[in-house]
């Protein structure tokens, strides 16, 4: 049975007050008592099921989502964007690997951010953070119940049941164990790899240069060719989409307090994931749109059954990878839940946020940081219906955390080079530096794709900087992990002036 849940004051013995850097006040609760309550299951998650979380973060996004970066930049704008996208996220996987290797928490970027930004720094990553894991699964819930739906399965005719049944369901699961949830993502996300790789072997025995620039070239448009039809400006405009062969893979550090020998596994797992999505990213862009054409992939919501149907018959294959396009949502929606609720917990923990939502099981699974979120997105999938747009307002907050953590590389290398970094990132502050101008870029491009769910995110962003400016910076807990590790850095700074 859970924990019962506690009031957001401080802890019996608290002592309020202590001085925090970034003109914060860090609360000092009985600290044994109040971290036991919040511990997860440490050593559950192997370089094997890391690995296999790398890639189920991302995997959805090859079965759908990235060709509508066709209808923005055509065949060459959307592979040159995916080209520097899957840049971006090479260098910011490295960049990261050290940073969890330095500090292996379940705060992950916000605990990154933290110690090389200051509290608000620490929040403003968390924030965004969370933006991205508590919108993606609400999005990929309502591409689930589109996808059932289209099957014919059970005889659905509505959506939202499908949306109550995978928030249930997986978030149960979750609340199983870490170790069983990791193996059942694994799993499923084996099959959804296994169905890619059938998909490009049968689309390349049917595949054509000529169908790569079959859309029409864009009069006026700046720089417009038949493989840039809607000119340069086209490439910048594919960046969202050209993220989505990769985005969550950063989400691989959150797992960090539950991972045996963080300081090896997780930069084993996070290059090991990197390459996989790599490959599948190649591998599914050109077989797809070289089988049936770019024109014909570039608005639909299953491209590459579509790819397998030339002339619009049914095929063998194409039912298999439809089959197995479910699959890939799911271990995408089960993956993103794990993310979304170690951040939450981490920040609540820390007293960023409520910290009754940092309350774990006994089975150590932070079981209002799982069903807190999960409510919130089935209630935005049900009221909404428009996963497109939950997933731009995801992809904005997921550029900005990007940039952040990029900078926090960035800072710690300058700031502190003697800082223990049991991994290094190669290229050191040029790899994070390509990553933070990339960051920068696609966060920018994003209001060129959807200037409404761009503002929707600066909305809930002003929102959360309001709660923090005005009630929790004053009421942070100095014991959790990532503020411990910071003030240790406060600590040795003043002992150096001296």
């Amino acid at each position: 049975m859970a924990d019962s849940t506690e009031s957001q004051t401080a802890p019996p013995g608290a002592a309020q007050g202590a001085a925090a850097p970034g003109g914060t006040t860090a609360t000092e609760p009985d600290g044994a008592a109040y971290l036991e309550r919040r511990t997860l299951r440490r050593g559950s998650a192997g370089p094997l099921l890391l690995t296999g979380l790398g890639v189920a973060y991302v995997v959805s996004g090859d079965f759908s989502g990235w060709n509508n970066g066709l209808a923005q930049g055509g065949f060459g704008g959307l592979a040159i964007a995916s080209v520097l996208m899957g840049l971006m996220y090479t260098c910011l996987v490295f960049a990261l690997a050290e940073l969890a290797s330095i500090l292996p928490t379940a705060g992950g970027g916000y605990g990154f951010a933290r110690r090389a930004l200051g509290t608000w720094g620490g929040f403003l990553t968390g924030t965004a953070i969370l933006i991205e894991y508590v919108l993606a699964p609400a999005a990929i819930s309502i591409f689930i119940g589109d996808y059932v739906e289209s099957l014919g399965l059970f005889g659905l005719h509505s959506s939202w049941p499908v949306y109550l049944a995978c928030f249930v369901i997986f978030i149960g699961i979750h609340l199983w164990g870490v170790g069983e949830a990791l193996r059942f993502s694994l799993i499923v996300t084996a099959v959804a790899v296994a169905a890619l790789v059938v998909f490009a072997l049968a689309a390349l025995t049917d595949f054509h240069v000529d169908s790569l620039n079959d859309i029409p070239v864009k009069e006026g448009a700046f720089g417009a060719n038949s493989w840039l039809p809607f000119g340069l400006l086209g490439i910048w405009a594919a960046f969202p989409f050209g993220m989505w062969f990769f985005l969550g893979i950063e989400g691989v550090p959150l797992a960090a307090e539950e991972t045996k020998d963080p300081a090896r596994s997780l930069p084993k797992a996070m290059a090991a994931a990197m390459g996989i999505l790599l490959l599948l990213a190649l591998i599914t862009f050109v077989a797809a749109t070289g089988a049936r054409g770019s024109a014909a992939i570039q608005s639909v919501g299953d491209p590459l059954v579509q790819a397998l149907q030339p002339d619009g018959k049914p095929t063998t294959v194409g039912r298999i990878v439809n089959y197995a396009g479910l699959a890939g949502l799911v271990a995408s929606f089960f993956s993103l839940i794990f993310a979304g609720s170690r951040q939450l917990f981490a920040l609540s923990r820390a007293g960023y946020l409520p910290r009754f939502l940092s309350l774990t099981s006994r089975r150590k699974a932070p079981y209002l940081g799982l069903l807190v979120p999960g409510a919130l997105g089935f209630a935005l999938a049900a009221a909404t219906g428009d996963g497109a747009r939950m997933l731009n307002v995801a992809v904005f907050g997921a550029t900005i955390s990007y940039a952040l953590m990029a900078l926090s590389h960035m800072v710690l290398r300058r700031r502190e080079p003697g800082l223990h970094r049991p991994y290094r990132t190669p290229g050191g502050i040029l790899t994070s530096s390509v990553a933070f101008v990339l960051a920068c870029s696609a966060l920018v491009a994003t209001f060129l794709v959807d200037k409404d769910a761009a503002f929707i995110a600066l909305g809930v962003y002003v929102v959360a900087l309001a709660y923090f400016a005005f009630y929790s910076r004053h009421r942070l807990v100095a014991a959790a992990p990532e503020e411990e590790f910071a003030a240790l850095a406060a600590a040795e700074a003043e002992l150096e002036r001296d």
